[in-house]
């Protein structure tokens, strides 16, 4: 929890990247289960439940990022991208609204971009200048 707490930006770039390739490696693992197995095209649990290990991590990484920025304007960002990959994995998995797969990644792509935007350029010098 430590690290988390010291390098966020860095927790959640790479936790969005993850998320990003967990979901481009899914449907390639679709095609090599579905060939291995006749009729059987179920996705097992425990890959459902990686979607919500990152939304996790991503959320306590946003919260921690959106606490130490040293730019006001990045909190209300980090939060509706944050907020968007939530409602997609959910959307995903209950399947609510047809949305293209392609969509799912724009979330998880924007935050990638702002946890890296923020550890280069919005980091404070002193402990005075983050607003809790």
């Amino acid at each position: 929890m430590k690290l988390l707490l010291q390098k966020s930006d860095t927790i959640g770039a790479f936790s969005s990247g993850l998320c990003m390739v967990h979901c481009l490696a899914t449907p390639l693992l679709f095609i090599a289960h579905a060939s291995s197995l006749c009729c059987d095209n179920t996705v097992p649990t425990w890959w459902k439940s990686i979607d919500y290990f990152f939304l996790v991590v991503s959320f306590f990484a946003v919260y921690r990022s959106t606490q130490t920025t040293s730019k006001s304007f990045i909190k209300p960002i980090m939060w509706f991208c944050w907020i968007l990959l939530c409602l997609t994995i959910i959307n995903e998995s209950i399947q609510l609204i047809p949305i293209k797969e392609i969509f799912n990644y724009i979330p998880a792509i924007s935050l990638i971009i702002l946890h890296i935007y923020n550890l280069k350029f919005c980091q404070c010098k002193t402990e005075n200048c983050c607003t809790n």
